[in-house]
């Protein structure tokens, strides 16, 4: 087996896996909620795509390396907060019982990015890894499906009920 040398083991390393740092960020800190275990799980994460980078042979790195930040985040999760790692069904919040608000009312709630920030918080950790890969790093629904390790159909009904979920947390919280 052909081995890289370090320093050029190194520099590939560095041209195809850090440019993607702020991606390994954001979806670490939406998984994990918190910007100290974010940081923790990006380093762990890094160190080891590095150790492994000798065995990547696929085409997208990003999402190789997401895929890594996922399953150290989810790791991390079932270390500190083992409940965090179920989805819960809520009735009110999965039931189809109320209409979605109207498309205006949605783009005037998006504007308040602390307030969207903090909705997208309150969604169980698929939900919002699906939500932070689609909407926040802008990942295709195959890239997501291959981060998550799950097929496309199910990155599309996780999206589906996120956007869901998050209409009523954001529609909640300005009726109050």
């Amino acid at each position: 087996m052909f081995r890289l040398t370090e320093p050029t083991r190194l520099s590939e390393f560095e041209r195809q896996v850090l440019p993607h740092l702020d991606a390994a960020y954001s979806l670490a800190r939406f998984l994990l909620r918190n910007d100290q275990d974010a940081e923790d799980v990006v380093q762990e994460a890094s160190l080891r795509a590095f150790r492994f980078f000798e065995s990547f042979r696929g085409e997208n790195c990003r999402a190789w390396f997401l895929s890594i930040v996922r399953n150290t985040s989810f790791t991390a999760l079932k270390r500190s907060r083992t409940e965090e790692a179920n989805v819960v069904f809520d009735e009110e919040l999965h039931g189809t019982g109320s209409p979605p608000p109207d498309p205006g009312v949605a783009l005037d709630l998006a504007q308040d990015r602390q307030t969207v920030r903090a909705a997208i918080e309150q969604l169980p950790v698929e939900f919002r890894e699906a939500i932070a890969l689609r909407e926040l790093e802008g990942c295709s629904y195959k890239e997501i499906a291959e981060i998550a390790g799950v097929p496309i159909g199910t990155i599309m009904s996780r999206l589906a009920r996120a956007r869901r979920q998050l209409r009523m947390i954001l529609s909640k919280t300005y009726t109050k």
